[in-house]
């Protein structure tokens, strides 16, 4: 690899005389100052990847909502909100993130199969613009929510459209066996029944068939449904202001070629203007597309263990921390921190100290690696430190934002007494 050239995929990623940089912070100095495990997020690429978005939507009524379950931490929600995003959110957790990093509550859409009465409260009493109904039964419920409060919940139908996006089933939400979203043979009675309701104002439609999606055609097939349910939706007296791709679109895990962001929509937009729907507000939820390949966790290898058929590699890392590998036999790959190790390479399993076998961040990798070296897990932005967990007790992992030079300690390693903080002991035995 030549010095100082980015790894494919992640032009904000390099080696520099061997080291290995995020923008212009060397990765070792960050894991010898922070320790590992450690989080690091890149503001550059969350911003390059956004920026292909809004140069898909140059010239049209649109808003970008970011879909922060891939990543909720505030400071990476500070990073969007400040460049002019929305949020996508499921939860009323999720809203008090949003709130907390400073956005406007006027930019939130509200997705999720099991909002709680709790969380439609709190919603509408802070102004978000719109809710993402997934049911006929929440229809039923919101609307007598919203009465109480003496309000009116704007309201989207979330249609699910049989559409196939070719990705793992655990993050397929389009198909007719998911669980997400109406059946595409009851949104009009779905949208007639919302239009009756008086603590309803139907505001769009909503569609979002799955994550990590590496082609066009399931965007384009889906979008020719949703326009089919516009058009049938508006002969029936019912207007919509905004229509909702919502997001999902991949990124290069593993030699993976998802379309870019702006030449994807470019064709999307020109079928919806051959529609006749260019004018309309246009919303998309981006989650991974835009910090998946902006992160990377950083981890100590602990000790080198070899077998009659595998060698492991054991590190500080483990699934609490990077779960995706474990929940979905994920790929990220795996790199040296430092190239110029004298280590011979061998090929490991790469696995944490967790007591399951399922703990393992990645097989059959060629390192030239000794204990006491680092590694980094690529593609670590997205839906890793997110999902995190403090299984076996072990302390979440500190997250650092580079900007440049700059560093930026936006979670600090939690510590065991945080933990069981909120536990109770039972009161003294009395003898």
């Amino acid at each position: 690899m030549n010095d100082a050239a980015p790894l494919p995929g992640r032009p904000h990623l390099h080696y520099r005389s061997g080291a290995l940089h995020l923008e212009d912070a060397r990765l070792a100095d960050l894991a010898r100052e922070y320790g590992t495990p450690l989080y690091v997020y890149s503001r550059a690429a969350m911003l390059d990847a956004l920026a292909a978005y809004q140069r898909g939507f140059a010239g049209r009524r649109a808003r970008i909502c970011y879909a922060m379950k891939a990543n909720s931490s505030l400071a990476v929600l500070q990073v969007f909100a400040r460049a002019g995003c929305g949020f996508d959110i499921v939860s009323g957790g999720e809203l008090q993130r949003v709130l907390a990093a400073g956005a406007d509550p006027a930019t939130v859409v509200f997705s999720g199969v099991g909002k709680t009465r709790g969380e439609m409260r709190q919603a509408l009493q802070a102004g978000i613009a719109c809710f993402n109904v997934e049911s006929e039964a929440e229809l039923e419920v919101l609307s007598a929510v919203a009465q109480a409060l003496g309000m009116r919940a704007p309201v989207s139908i979330r249609v699910n459209p049989n559409v196939d996006a070719h990705t793992h089933p655990y993050i397929s939400t389009g198909l007719k066996d998911n669980k997400f979203g109406v059946a595409h043979e009851r949104v009009l009675a779905t949208y007639r029944r919302a239009a009756q309701l008086p603590g309803l104002q139907v505001k769009g439609i909503d569609c979002h068939i799955g994550s990590q999606i590496t082609e066009e055609t399931p965007y384009l097939d889906a979008m020719d449904k949703v326009l089919d349910l516009v058009q049938a939706v508006e002969a029936q007296g019912i207007a919509l202001e905004h229509i909702d791709f919502g997001g999902g679109l991949g990124i290069d895990y593993q030699g993976d070629t998802p379309p870019a962001a702006d030449a994807l929509w470019a064709k999307l937009l020109a079928r919806v203007d051959q529609r006749g729907y260019g004018q309309r507000l246009l919303m998309v939820e981006p989650g991974r597309s835009l910090v998946g390949n902006a992160g990377v966790c950083l981890t100590e290898v602990l000790y080198l263990k070899p077998g009659e058929q595998k060698n492991f590699c054991i590190v500080d890392a483990a699934m609490n921390d990077l779960p995706r590998p474990m929940m979905y036999e994920a790929y990220h790959a795996i790199v040296p921190l430092d190239q110029a190790s004298s280590a011979p390479h061998q090929t490991y399993d790469v696995v944490g100290p967790i007591c399951e076998s399922g703990d393992w961040l990645g097989r059959e990798r060629s390192l030239a690696v000794r204990p006491g070296d680092w590694l980094a897990v690529l593609s670590a932005g997205a839906y890793c430190s997110a999902m995190g967990s403090t299984y076996n007790t072990r302390a979440r992992a500190a997250e650092v934002l580079v900007d440049g030079a700059q560093v930026h300690l936006v979670r600090e390693r939690e510590s065991v007494s945080d933990i069981f903080r909120c536990e109770r002991l039972l009161p003294a035995e009395k003898i």
